[in-house]
């Protein structure tokens, strides 16, 4: 997706990068390269007390780029893991990499050794960049696995560095200490275009064993560019972005590392969301503009004694996706705040960003209308097209679509046809408005005596129970009916039954579709990025 294409027969998803309009562009290395000479003085990134202008993050990246060419032997199409939190040394590392040509993989801090194990080898990534604090997991990881080169940073290096920490890994080195070498040496000038592939963002693995996306510079660029034109206006205002989401996901990448970045924003990393005091000051402390967040941390936050002090007079909206909006948390959080939420939807194969809901189009309780410059269809069993309001599954072609994925051939051509359209795996609705709603996952579909049981209806129901604060519908064999319907709940009230849940049900769904179980928990498990993790209550 280069944009100097001569072919006189270019792709779906070529024709939609070049109406984009990127032809000042030939690489996210040249954007970058343009954004720091631009905004050469503005604040880039904030974390834990220190900011990095734009051309501090240009000059890190340089050296950092620097040391892992001429003491690390790597070369354009290598791959790089980077295993950080949301700090400033994440930016530095993922410009530093790009800029020499290395793809970036994207692992998340809190992997076990055998998740490690499994995506730095299906990847087969020859350097990686950690935090200090995982350095016992990483021990027993690096041995088995091809990289060679181990870059270890504490969290408050940028500040003051800290000394290598003890270690039985060989070729360890600690970030400052990197950076220090490579400013005496000369970075390689490497030419790149649009097809360079970026990333390697590896899927949640809520169907099986994780699989490497791969993301080109072209794919990328067309996501945030598609986004940012889609949601909200383009303005010469200095952004300020309060950034929880973890930058390893695919949205806090491209919307933060990439996408903000680009636009010349300011964005305030959250080491950890879940440290509600500190989020709540950091928010108090900027006059932001936007927010990327799931329900669970939205809900936290309105609990939070401090949470009606917060200035949100600047705020243009807060991006929600990961799981469905609550009604009910978007209602308060727009009665307290006077800001409103937009839903979206995107996948890790389409570089974050398909539908998003935008102050002149919202509907709340749909994921919103299509990004511009991309095609959206909803098909049946059979692969034909459904009508307007009736359930299909998610199909879309454009610039921003991964290549496909990583070693995996034959997953790649299950995902994604001749013609560019990737096939989502996800169920929705789609009315003559244009605007989407998720019904569910194909694989989380429930077969109840034959009948299709889709278990975010159930969900919704659960929801509207004045003692419900979390919900999820699995499936469960059944002798009779094939599967039946299991519910999970948090409840804030201790005597409420299961027999009083189950009646609640049956007075709103359909006889089949009401829980045969209901099973009552303190808590229900979790993705970084809040999702609840069915599989893992099938398990």
């Amino acid at each position: 997706m280069s944009t100097t294409l001569s072919s006189t027969k270019l792709s779906f998803a070529q024709q939609k990068l070049i109406e984009l309009n990127i032809e000042g562009y030939t690489s996210l290395v040249d954007a970058f390269d343009q954004s720091c000479a631009e905004f050469s003085a503005r604040p880039a990134f904030h974390c834990l007390g220190q900011t990095l202008s734009y051309a501090d993050i240009e000059g890190y990246s340089r050296k950092f780029g620097a040391f892992l060419s001429e003491c690390c032997g790597l070369v354009r199409g290598d791959r790089i893991a980077i295993q950080l939190p949301n700090i400033n040394q994440f930016p530095i590392a993922v410009w530093g990499a790009l800029r020499i040509g290395l793809t970036v993989v994207n692992t998340n801090p809190m992997y076990t050794a055998r998740e490690q194990l499994h995506q730095f080898n299906d990847s087969g990534v020859k350097a990686l960049v950690v935090l200090s604090d995982l350095l016992p997991v990483t021990e027993q990881v690096v041995p088995d696995t091809g990289i060679e080169t181990v870059i270890v940073t504490h969290a408050m290096d940028m500040l003051q560095a800290q000394p290598l920490p003890q270690s039985t890994l060989p070729n360890l080195v600690t970030l400052p200490d990197a950076l220090a070498l490579g400013a005496d040496l000369v970075m390689p000038e490497v030419t790149m275009s649009m097809d360079d592939l970026a990333v390697l963002q590896y899927t949640g693995g809520t169907t099986g064993p994780s699989k490497g996306a791969m993301l080109s510079h072209g794919n990328v660029f067309a996501g945030r560019r598609m986004s940012k034109l889609s949601v909200f206006e383009e303005s010469d205002d200095d952004e300020i972005l309060i950034a929880p989401m973890p930058l390893y996901h695919v949205f806090g990448f491209t919307m933060n590392i990439i996408g903000g970045f680009i636009a010349g924003s300011l964005s305030v990393l959250v080491p950890d969301p879940r440290d509600a005091d500190a989020l709540v000051a950091l928010m108090r402390q900027y006059k932001f503009t936007s927010m990327a967040s799931v329900n669970t941390l939205l809900q936290g936050l309105m609990s939070h004694p401090d949470f009606d002090k917060i200035d949100f007079s600047a705020v243009k909206g807060i991006i929600a996706g990961g799981t469905a909006l609550v009604k009910e948390i978007a209602d308060e959080w727009y009665e307290r705040t006077g800001s409103k939420i937009f839903e979206g939807y995107g996948l890790s194969e389409t570089a974050a960003v398909l539908t998003c809901n935008s102050p002149a189009n919202r509907r709340l309780g749909t994921v919103g209308k299509s990004m511009i410059a991309q095609e959206i269809k909803l098909v049946d069993d059979t692969g034909a097209s459904v009508g307007d309001d009736e359930r299909g599954e998610i199909c879309v072609r454009g610039a921003q679509i991964m290549q496909g994925y990583w070693q995996r051939p034959e997953a790649t051509a299950e995902a994604i046809d001749a013609e560019g359209w990737f096939r989502t795996g996800d169920v929705g609705v789609m009315g003559a408005d244009g605007f989407l709603s998720i019904v569910d996952r194909i694989k989380d579909m429930v077969l109840v005596s034959g009948f299709n049981v889709y278990p975010n209806e159930i969900e919704d129901v659960v929801y509207s129970h004045p003692d419900i604060i979390e919900c999820a519908v699995v499936g469960m064999k059944d002798d009779k009916t094939g599967e039946a319907v299991k519910l999970f709940v948090v409840s804030t009230n201790p005597d409420l039954t299961e027999d009083e849940m189950k009646v609640f049900c049956r007075e709103q769904l359909t006889a089949y579709k009401v829980p045969k179980v209901v099973v009552f928990s303190d808590d229900l498990p979790k993705s970084p990025v809040g999702k609840i993790l069915r599989r893992e209550l099938r398990d």
